[in-house]
């Protein structure tokens, strides 16, 4: 199987969707006919000892097919879209190099957006002053820390809704940190400069949103059953993990996280996060459905794997 001769020819495949669409499968199923190495898209399978809920590939699955960017952050720390760009940028010349086809697969929209387009040039994370603003939300609560923002950036405070803590508290930080406010860095800045490669975005998308919903509920009962309390109870017991953290905020481990800190009954927290995926997964189509150029795969046909395979087949040899 002949590779192009430049990392700029070969069509780099994206293969995205809504949580619980099927990606796992269809990665499989490209790994069949390809060989392939896998770039995780995703904020949540970067953190060590987070697995069930991540819905992170399996030992055998990560044995069969090299994957990139998993378990490369404690849940302490954190990792933002720009190094996603820098990471994902540098990997792809990597796997050509090797005779192999670099896969990116995931749901997490800003990275694709980070690697396609390109990032505004704000300023870098101030690790000092976002665990400052971390504690004034745990005295105060993110409403007020809203609150605070629409004092001297309405624009983005109108834009972020008061429990968006992630970016309430970005927008605080570039504004104690330089003076300007986020919207003026936006409004200014222009994106850095994209990446070379020619991207191909393969879409798996449901066509009844309700069956996904039912698929969604399924899986996070299954990753109940699977021991996701006992994988949160972990992280719960140590003393340098909070709810500032995006490790904690990520969908479905922030509300067992709140029924271990005995705000809520077990079966309370299970419903809030069945329906916090269920908004996730719509905000994710929402993204996808603003991308003009993608191939659309009905991601509940019990042939969507399959079908997607037949799409990459288009583009590599």
């Amino acid at each position: 199987m002949s590779m192009p001769a430049g990392s700029d020819t070969l069509p780099v495949i994206c293969l995205a969707g809504p949580t619980a669409s099927g990606k796992s499968a269809a990665t499989l199923a490209i790994a069949a006919r390809w060989p392939v190495e896998i770039i995780v898209v995703d904020s949540a399978t970067i953190y060590r000892g987070m697995n069930i809920g991540t819905a992170k590939p399996c030992a055998a699955e990560q044995a069969k097919i090299p994957h990139h960017l998993l378990d490369i952050r404690d849940p302490a720390e954190s990792y933002s879209a720009a190094e996603f760009q820098r990471d994902a940028s540098t990997l792809i010349p990597q796997i050509i190099a090797r005779g192999n086809y670099p896969l990116l697969c995931g749901g997490t929209m800003l990275y694709y957006k980070a690697l396609r387009e390109g990032l505004s040039d704000l300023p870098e994370a101030n690790p000092a002053l976002r665990a400052q603003i971390d504690q004034e939300a745990r005295e105060q609560g993110w409403p007020a820390m809203h609150q605070q923002l629409a004092s001297f950036d309405a624009k983005s405070a109108e834009r972020l809704k008061p429990n968006d803590s992630q970016r309430v508290q970005r927008a605080i930080e570039i504004y104690r940190v330089s003076g300007r406010t986020m919207t003026d860095w936006l409004e200014q800045s222009r994106p850095r400069t994209a990446t070379p490669f020619s991207f191909i975005t393969l879409s798996l998308e449901p066509s009844d949103r309700l069956a996904l919903h039912a698929r969604i509920a399924e899986r996070y009962q299954s990753m109940i059953q699977a021991g996701l309390v006992e994988e949160v109870k972990a992280l719960h017991v140590r003393p340098d993990l909070h709810t500032g953290l995006p490790s904690v905020r990520c969908v479905g481990y922030r509300q067992i996280w709140d029924y271990l800190d005995g705000t809520c009954t077990l079966d309370a927290a299970i419903e809030r996060a069945i329906a916090a995926t269920r908004q996730l997964a719509k905000r994710q189509l929402t993204w996808l459905r603003s991308q003009p150029e993608r191939t659309i795969v009905d991601c509940l046909a019990p042939t969507a794997a399959a079908q997607i395979a037949d799409e990459v087949a288009l583009h590599w040899r």
